[in-house]
């Protein structure tokens, strides 16, 4: 079974190459690994180049926003499953893609998903958040419940089957995606319970309160153009989860 990584990245020559090193130092033999850098001016082009045919396919190019450079990732590769591993992040362990092969080969499901560390972002090591995802539910979603996108596992056939991720969100196209996937055409999914990724603090859709309301307004449009109708309380419980990855 292969695997391809994906990894994103715009002007982020501070943590690409440990991002980089996190795929390269993984146990499991058969990954496809994909960087899409967005014209960096930074430095971070001549990092990734400096690894030469260790990167299985690189482009650096314009795009338009992070899912668009997600969905021009996703075109590229032709593993049997993808995943993703943002410039910012690192695996939690050098198995960890062995443990999705492992996993998607024992249940045959179309997508898994795992358990996440919000880490600091000069200190790894320093656990921030600890989100710990559980088994699934399809009615957890009207609970305010998603999974951890950095560690949402698909098959490549689902993506062509079902559409890539919709441009048109700015922060929220990920939940619109895992929401359109898992609750509306109801595929299969199977619940790795370890932890997969290591995420540094940070991330778009929390920067700040506006982006943070931003993201909840986004939300709720995933429901509506999906045909879906959500609770009058799911767009506010799913802020709220995040309160308890604190303690």
């Amino acid at each position: 079974m292969k695997i391809s990584i994906i990894t994103i990245v715009y002007n982020n020559c501070q943590t690409i190459a440990d991002a980089i090193d996190s795929v390269l130092s993984q146990t499991y033999a058969d990954i496809e690994y994909i960087i899409v850098d967005g014209l960096s001016t930074d430095g971070t082009v001549e990092i990734i180049k400096s690894y030469g045919n260790k990167i299985s396919k690189f482009i650096s190019e314009k795009d338009k926003g992070l899912y668009d450079a997600i969905n021009k990732g996703i075109a590229l590769a032709s593993g049997d499953v993808i995943g993703l591993l943002h410039s910012d992040d690192i695996f939690y362990s050098t198995d960890a893609v062995k443990s999705v092969a492992e996993t998607f080969q024992k249940h045959k499901a179309d997508c898994l998903y795992a358990d996440l560390l919000y880490v600091d972002r000069l200190n790894p090591e320093k656990i921030i958040r600890n989100w710990k995802s559980g088994s699934y539910k399809r009615s957890s979603f009207v609970h305010g419940w998603m999974p951890p996108h950095p560690t949402f596992y698909v098959k490549r056939s689902v993506y062509k089957n079902l559409g890539l991720y919709d441009t048109s969100f700015k922060s929220a196209a990920d939940y619109e995606l895992m929401l359109r996937y898992l609750y509306k055409h109801k595929i299969s999914t199977s619940y790795l319970p370890q932890y997969l990724v290591r995420m540094r603090v940070g991330g778009k859709s929390n920067i700040t309160l506006r982006n943070r309301i931003q993201a909840n307004n986004e939300d709720y449009q995933a429901w509506l153009v999906n045909g879906l109708e959500p609770r009058f309380y799911t767009r506010y419980l799913k802020p709220l989860r995040k309160l308890m990855q604190f303690f």
